[in-house]
């Protein structure tokens, strides 16, 4: 492929986690990325594009992966697209100052005959160690380019560039990595191996091992990547073996590689990964030169702390209260500005109408449109500051300690050590908790985590709390009742994670395999890149559901419109002096009595009446259900839409009042159950399509949203019940 053509050329970004990959893919396309779903799966992906004079390149971030046995979802998405995409160039990052564990991964992308361009990223550790790297020699040995690389400081991304476009150049003299590209005039950084090398970069097995695997080969299509399948089919590969479209050639190979198992002293998979490692280990031998005695580096003096078996874990938990605290107390005035530019543009849309109208179209835009839009999007803030925080922590090399600090404790339960930090995240907000998890590399480890945490209560839910409790507990029993709110909780979703674990997640618990980085600044560039990309994503994935099922509530709570001589609920008396039982809809005056009657006409009151059998084994009675059904839009709606039943106008500016409307119908019992209820039924429906989007299905959403409705029921059931036995909290008036 000639580069100074218009075609485009495409780029594989490749290596382990931790590695440095994105980081680097970041440093070539900068904010021209866009991230979404590899098809069929729900394994993320980013592309970007980079040009530079005639060159123009497609680059693919793909997923973080140790090797290209597929493990996971991500290994399996990392080597489908090398195998069925054809990127004209893989660029390999490795940890230069790990150089024997990340070059595995190497010699399967230079068996299947790709074009490689190796990236000996963080080398300045290299050099802290008093290491050095012949990177000569190392392109000699492996028959690729070598380009060293600085990723957290954007140092090599040009001499990268410079890489790429010499090897597609010359890429009609790279048949598969017996040979390489001869290279003239090549840039500062990159180094150019000797061309017709003896087999460069080919892995010479054991002669049981290459005896099977020539018998193999003598079965698959010629193609450049015809070795590397056929020591996956050795393995007994499943995947691979899907490569096979003759099914007496896959009898046939399957015969081998079962015969080929019982010949073996080991498992077929430790024979070959031994195989790699011996040559690996020569390879490194030849290149690695030590200058002296390994010191005591700065990442092993904080490691001695940070990671202590006595402190650790008490300082993970300061760090995670201040990214807590920071990314919900810096993120108000961010909030405070965008609820008013809402609430401005309410007021210019409520200019267009008289004072008081009952326009449908006024009605739909202020209170669905931008009430269901705005309260989602109010967290904007929030969620930028949240992944700064995270992209600090990661691009820091924290997080990864952090995982290792947490994962004895949280296996105990069925979680992975990174759940922690979504969980605890959780308790600001669920929809960046479960963005969150997209930390976890295992998809078992990120469904468990979200299905429950929208238990860790959120700070939606404080506005029902701090109606409730007052008005029904006295102040000496506020405190313990909402920490016991919170640990109630905490303890459901350890134990739901349990139950998860030994049922429908059953299996061995994923292996915490992950090699701890060098700690390093990252670049402000990255950091910005993976706040905007995270931010633009949330507006996308929560911002159009939400804008559906806004509408989709104000329609349920804004239709049909009562007749003249319907007769609203009774209750109002209690409200209102002047009105009675018999009192119609057409004789009311009262705004809040006739927003009242309104809602209890509209399909959500008659849904909530529908739902009074059901609820009432809880203590509950329409008009708490018609409560809940508008809190489904977001939690703090239940105390506006509370303010509306009972009519005494926005809840916030007649609490009081609202909290005696109460006390005189519900007793503390009764409170009491309203809050546990509302920990832990029915997410909102931000919370639902977060999770659609995330889980990449619909039906994760929908098992979450009734798994702990159902488990609200049983919950609050038992405690209900439990009370009225022993008599405890059942008089009305509060105490």
């Amino acid at each position: 492929m000639n580069p100074q053509g218009p075609s485009q050329i495409t780029v594989a970004v490749a290596g382990n986690p931790n590695a440095g990959k994105t980081t680097i893919f970041n440093n070539l396309t900068g904010a021209r990325q866009h991230v979404g779903n590899y098809p069929g799966v729900t394994v993320e992906w980013t592309e970007g594009d980079l040009k530079r004079g005639d060159l123009d390149l497609k680059i693919v971030d793909l997923p973080g992966t140790y090797s290209l046995t597929p493990f996971s979802e991500e290994e399996l998405v990392a080597r489908d697209y090398l195998l069925h995409h054809a990127p004209d160039v893989v660029v390999n990052v490795v940890d230069a100052s790990n150089l024997e564990r990340n070059l595995f991964l190497t010699t399967e992308l230079l068996e299947l005959g790709v074009p490689v361009v190796l990236i000996l990223n963080m080398y300045d550790v290299v050099q802290d160690h008093d290491l050095s790297i012949d990177m000569n020699r190392l392109a000699d040995e492996l028959g690729v380019l070598v380009v060293p690389a600085v990723g957290h400081r954007n140092e090599g991304t040009a001499d990268i560039v410079e890489a790429i476009s010499q090897l597609v150049a010359h890429s009609s003299d790279y048949p598969g990595p017996a040979r390489i590209c001869k290279i003239t005039s090549p840039s500062p950084g990159a180094t150019q191996a000797a061309s017709q090398a003896s087999d460069p970069g080919v892995v010479v097995y054991s002669d049981l091992v290459e005896s099977a695997l020539s018998s193999i080969s003598e079965h698959l299509p010629d193609s450049q990547y015809r070795r590397w399948l056929a020591t996956k089919l050795l393995d007994s590969d499943d995947e691979a073996l899907k490569e096979i479209a003759d099914p007496n050639a896959r009898t046939a190979v399957q015969a081998t590689a079962a015969s080929f198992a019982d010949e073996c002293d080991d498992e077929t998979d430790t024979v070959i990964a031994q195989g790699r490692y011996d040559f690996i280990s020569g390879v490194c031998a030849k290149v690695c030169l030590a200058k002296g005695h390994r010191k005591s580096t700065r990442s092993d003096r904080i490691d001695r702390i940070v990671m202590h078996p006595v402190i650790g874990v008490p300082i993970f938990l300061s760090l995670m209260y201040v990214v807590f605290t920071a990314t919900f107390t810096l993120g108000n005035p961010g909030m405070a500005l965008i609820e008013s530019g809402f609430s401005w543009l309410s007021s210019l849309i409520n200019g267009f109408w008289p004072a008081g109208s009952a326009s449908p179209l006024r009605s739909l835009l202020v209170d669905g449109i931008i009430g269901g839009v705005g309260g989602v999007l109010v967290f904007l803030p929030n969620i930028v500051l949240l992944f700064l925080a995270i992209a600090i922590l990661e691009g820091t090399g924290y997080m990864v300690r952090a995982a290792f600090v947490m994962d004895r404790l949280m296996s105990k339960v069925g979680l992975h050590g990174k759940s922690f930090i979504p969980l605890l995240i959780g308790f600001g907000c669920t929809v960046p908790a479960i963005m969150a998890t997209r930390t976890l590399e295992t998809r078992r480890d990120r469904l468990i985590t979200m299905m429950i945490l929208p238990l860790m209560s959120c700070g939606a839910r404080l506005p029902i709390f701090a109606l409730m409790i007052p008005a029904f507990f006295p102040s000496r029993w506020q405190g313990p009742v909402l920490w016991g709110l919170y640990v109630t909780g905490i303890v459901l979703a350890l134990l739901l994670a349990r139950l998860l674990r030994a049922t429908v997640f059953r299996g061995e618990n994923s292996p915490f395999l992950m090699e701890l980085p060098p700690y390093r600044m990252p670049t402000p560039r990255s950091l910005l890149v993976q706040m905007w990309t995270r931010a633009w994503l949330y507006v996308q994935k929560a911002g159009t559901v939400i804008l559906g099922a806004a509408i989709l509530l104000w329609f349920l709570t804004f239709y049909p419109k009562p007749p003249a001589d319907y007769i609203p609920p009774m209750g109002f008396d209690q409200v209102s002096a002047g009105y009675s039982e018999e009192t119609t809809f057409g004789q009311l005056t009262d705004p809040n009595l006739i927003q009242a009657a309104e809602l209890s006409y509209s399909i959500a009151g008659r849904v909530g009446r529908m739902l009074e059998p059901i609820i009432s084994p809880l203590g509950f009675d329409w008009r708490i259900g018609t409560a809940l059904i508008g809190a489904v839009a977001a939690k703090e709606v239940f105390v506006a839409q509370m303010g509306v039943v009972f009519a005494v106008g926005e809840a916030d500016e007649e609490s009081d009042h609202l909290r005696s409307q109460l006390q005189a119908r519900y007793t503390p019992l009764v409170g009491l159950c309203i809050m546990l209820f509302v920990l832990i039924a029915t997410p909102c429906i931000a919370t639902f399509a977060i999770t659609r989007a995330e889980s990449g299905s619909v039906w994760w959403a929908l098992a979450q949203t009734w798994g702990l409705t159902v488990l609200a029921w049983i919950v609050t059931f038992v405690v209900y019940r439990a009370g009225l036995f022993w008599d405890i909290g059942t008089s009305l008036g509060g105490s």
